[in-house]
């Protein structure tokens, strides 16, 4: 069978890739359904991406590659795709986006665009091998129990980073970067729960509070949930993909800085409680008990000298904890690193010393924070990579 193109992964990215790519796509995928990861996505309502999407909002090795295809395919672009086909969305906070249905409706979406664009898909297919003879890619795949042969002029990889592997994921996009000799930075989970071996957490599991959570010099201000191997919540998992092994984090309770002037004036109107009762009308009861152990919250408000209440609070707001390590792949949204932009043109996601091979969304050295800005990525990388596919 010839093609003009073949895309590896019926993700995000690679519908979205096939749907602009001209004529001539074969998308190929493993699993037995396009967009599982879609489908799981934002509670099964996918967050499909954010208003305030900017470069800022993404991790690389060089933070300018994804300028490009951002620019170009915003999310302003993509919520008038959603608008066009009457999906309905709501923002639930900080400019997350989510379909007011269900995440099957995006899938749709893309499904309908690759018909469209009379894009071919073949699911419950494996890849085996993958040659190239200095013009056109040779790929051999099993499909319904038969061995075939597919050459195609382009070859799009779209097969996701190793993350959430219960829904097939692999490092596919690694392997085939490796036999082309297109350089990979080590990947890594990220957007994922933190562990700590002594289970110190462990009876906080499921207490939840705001904060703002420090790794690396970057703070994130959401929740965070205690479980019962560590640390989870939004905070958390965004200060993850910034945290590396050994390295500690810092978790301020008092994110708005306004738990001292509140406590001083508790001490005047409510002497007679005891600190901890007091901790408690700003901090779960859980958390409190925890601190007491800790910290030894010993006696009523009104024996707290201003010290004492400015060193609990100092002591609040900078909560440094350092983390065993992470719940892994296996619960991370995710992959970090992967293939290295610098082999790749930020205009077209083409190797550059091969530019007929591709490598878009997840599997790329580029990784959004939470919110939805991974599935912008995946919008404007596939839609950079098929609209240079059909003009060449």
């Amino acid at each position: 069978m010839k093609v003009q193109t073949v895309i590896i992964g019926a993700g995000a990215a690679g519908m979205m890739c096939a749907a602009h790519a001209g004529s001539g796509v074969l998308v190929i995928d493993h699993a037995k359904a396009a967009g599982e990861k879609i489908r799981i996505s934002g509670g099964g309502r996918c967050n499909f991406t954010n208003l305030h999407t900017s470069p800022e909002n993404f991790i690389s090795r060089n933070p300018h590659f994804a300028k490009s295809a951002l620019k170009r395919y915003t999310q302003w672009d993509f919520i008038a795709l959603v608008d066009q086909y009457g999906i309905k969305w709501h923002e639930k906070t900080l400019g997350q986006l989510f379909c007011d249905g269900s995440a099957k409706e995006i899938i749709a979406l893309l499904r309908a665009e690759m018909d469209k664009a009379t894009a071919g898909l073949w699911l419950d297919t494996s890849v085996t091998e993958i040659a190239h003879d200095g013009q056109t890619f040779r790929l051999e795949v099993e499909k319904d129990g038969t061995r075939r042969t597919v050459t195609a002029d382009n070859l799009v990889v779209a097969s996701g980073g190793k993350s959430i592997p219960k829904m097939g994921a692999t490092g596919f996009a690694y392997q085939i970067a490796e036999q082309f000799g297109v350089p990979v930075i080590t990947p890594r989970p990220g957007l994922v729960p933190l562990t700590f071996s002594d289970e110190r957490f462990k009876p906080l599991a499921g207490v939840a509070a705001p904060a703002r959570v420090t790794s690396n010099d970057t703070s994130f201000d959401e929740a965070i949930l205690f479980t019962h191997r560590g640390l989870s919540g939004p905070a958390v998992l965004q200060a993850s993909s910034y945290w590396s092994e050994g390295a500690p984090i810092t978790v301020n309770l008092d994110p708005a800085g306004t738990l001292f002037a509140a406590l001083q004036a508790d001490r005047q109107a409510q002497g007679k409680k005891a600190l901890t009762t007091v901790l408690g009308q700003y901090l779960p009861a859980r958390l409190v008990a925890h601190l007491d152990t800790e910290r030894g919250l010993s006696g009523n408000i009104a024996d707290q000298s201003d010290k004492r209440l400015s060193d609990l609070c100092d002591a609040l707001a900078g909560w440094e904890l350092r983390p065993a390590g992470s719940e892994g792949y296996r619960t991370a949204e995710v992959t970090l690193g992967g293939i290295d932009t610098d082999a790749l043109s930020s205009s077209t996601m083409a190797v550059k010393a091969m530019p007929n091979l591709y490598f878009i969304g997840e599997c790329v050295d580029v990784t959004g924070w939470l919110g939805g800005y991974n599935f912008q990525w995946a919008w404007s990388s596939g839609w950079a990579a098929g609209q240079a596919i059909r003009a060449r």
